[in-house]
């Protein structure tokens, strides 16, 4: 069973730097995709931003493109979120998932492709 656990949120003052982590254990980390969400309470997990399994390809929403930047490192088995220049509409709780790929392709910007998700992490962000 793969597991997923998320670390590093936390309150920050807008304009301010968090990094998030990610540490997956029980799986072949290095076959997934892995990916950011966020939820905010009455809402939908969001997409944010997505890496390929070789970190080669990543994908952000429009609102955190050019600030937030994610990356893995396949032999601590773990993916990164560096987040700078934060405002407050992104408080949040973050989540990470894994896709593990198959046959078909799927869209990796929805929360419905992935098989596996952390328990996630808050983020506060004070004007």
């Amino acid at each position: 069973q793969v597991r997923l656990e998320e670390s590093g949120g936390g309150l920050v003052q807008a304009g301010g730097s968090l990094r998030l982590s990610c540490a997956a254990s029980g799986g072949t980390f290095s076959l997934f995709v892995m990916a950011w969400f966020h939820q905010t309470l009455g809402k939908e997990r969001e997409f944010v931003a997505d890496v390929s399994w070789t970190g080669a390809t990543v994908h952000y929403t429009d609102s955190v493109k050019g600030r937030f930047t994610i990356s893995r490192d396949n032999a601590k088995n773990t993916v990164y979120l560096q987040m700078t220049s934060l405002k407050p509409e992104d408080t949040a709780v973050y989540f990470c998932a894994a896709h593990r790929p198959g046959p078909v392709d799927v869209d990796t910007t929805k929360a419905s492709s992935y098989n596996y998700w952390g328990q996630g992490t808050q983020v506060t962000v004070s004007s």
